[in-house]
């Protein structure tokens, strides 16, 4: 089997799209299976995975995305592949694996996940988008027409949303959750690398730290999270936030509410095994996320999460088992409380048991079986195709 993997950008370091992609490349070609790893930037390089780099040219973002698009098809015309996996939209392929959500469901619902005039400025900001108006166009023609492809839905919240906008015969629905390197995210493994990275950040084994790894920090619910902090009256409870976009506005934010102290900005890593064997419990009271893969990691690594129902990684969790899951991501007083609930010990100890005894449901191997079965879907036709 010859498998081509469609990513815009194969970098893992920008996103969770990008790192799975990277990843199930990796996995694939661990089973020996035959893949390409299609994308218009460089990613790392992988043992066994051929990199198919298509450099998109143009003026603006949406038009080197249009004309990436015909690189894809003419490369895909010439290397015959069995299996064209895409988790972005192309105008044809045999499966659709949307990351990030539907591209239509950005478009007419996208400024939904802000709060106040954030949600305005969202909404102009998607009509203005030309290149997100694009890859709407493109994928409302990739399933409304006849050789329509598997469209694998990451959780039943993702499914949801798949029914409302697009009618697809039954036999073109999948539900493949997120999975998890667990060799990678060994908690026995990373002992140390915790304990420095925890030291690194000047804290000290009597500190509570509450981890936020994200990229976008508005949407992932940052700002309700240091709202929680300055609510909760354990005075060992710190926030640390992980990742790359530009901190002023929250650090402001938390000056204004007295909590400086308590919130760290540590900027982006490239070892985030280290962040969840160092933390005591994972944060992201995001307003949408179609399956967190950094839920899906912390949980891996033994960590408590609170999150919220509109995170598709909460299907994992059994709320007050788990950690705990918040039907209402804008409500600060719920997620205060839950982060004040977990900075008891004993609370998180026995929690922790629970999230390792979740590591072989998430495991590569169940989640590539899995997959392999639905390549075993893709209708002949397509692949002679």
């Amino acid at each position: 089997m010859r498998v081509g993997l469609v990513i815009l950008h194969a970098d893992p370091a920008r996103g969770g799209a990008e790192r799975y992609t990277v990843d199930l490349a990796a996995a694939l070609a661990r089973r020996g299976i035959e893949s390409s790893l299609i994308s218009s930037t460089p990613g790392p390089e992988i043992p066994g995975v051929t990199p198919v780099v298509l450099p998109a040219r143009g003026l603006s973002r949406s038009g080197r995305y249009l004309r990436w698009l015909r690189a894809v098809e003419t490369h895909r015309a010439a290397a015959n592949y069995d299996i064209v996996h895409a988790a972005l939209p192309i105008r044809d392929c045999d499966v659709y694996h949307p990351h990030a959500g539907l591209a239509a469901e950005a478009v007419e619902r996208g400024h939904l996940k802000r709060t106040g005039w954030s949600r305005l400025g969202s909404w102009m900001g998607n009509q203005l988008n030309g290149r997100r108006q694009a890859f709407a166009f493109v994928e409302r023609k990739l399933l409304s027409g006849s050789r329509r492809p598997i469209v694998i839905s990451l959780s039943s919240y993702v499914q949801t949303a798949i029914r409302q906008f697009y009618r697809l015969p039954e036999d073109r629905h999948a539900c493949l959750f997120n999975a998890v390197d667990l060799q990678r995210f060994d908690p026995a493994a990373t002992h140390s690398a915790g304990t420095t990275w925890r030291q690194s950040l000047g804290c000290s084994d009597q500190d509570v730290l509450a981890l936020m790894i994200a990229q976008d920090f508005a949407r992932k619910g940052l700002s309700e999270a240091i709202a929680a902090v300055a609510q909760v009256p354990d005075p060992r409870l710190k926030l640390v936030v992980v990742g790359k976009p530009d901190p002023t506005a929250w650090q402001q934010q938390a000056q204004s509410l007295g909590v400086t102290h308590r919130v760290i900005f540590s900027g982006p890593t490239t070892q985030p095994a280290a962040c969840y064997r160092g933390a005591d419990f994972f944060v992201l009271p995001t307003k949408h996320d179609p399956c967190s893969l950094v839920v899906l990691e912390a949980l891996a690594m033994g960590l408590p999460v609170i999150t919220t129902t509109r995170n598709g990684a909460a299907e994992a969790m059994i709320a007050g088992q788990h950690g705990e899951v918040l039907a209402d991501p804008d409500d600060v007083p719920t997620l205060a409380d839950a982060m004040n609930h977990l900075c008891q010990d004993t609370v998180r100890s026995a929690m922790a048991e629970r999230c390792l005894a979740l590591r072989t449901r998430l495991s590569y191997d169940h989640h590539v079986e899995t997959l392999l079965g639905i390549y075993g879907r893709v209708q002949p036709q397509r692949r002679a195709a």
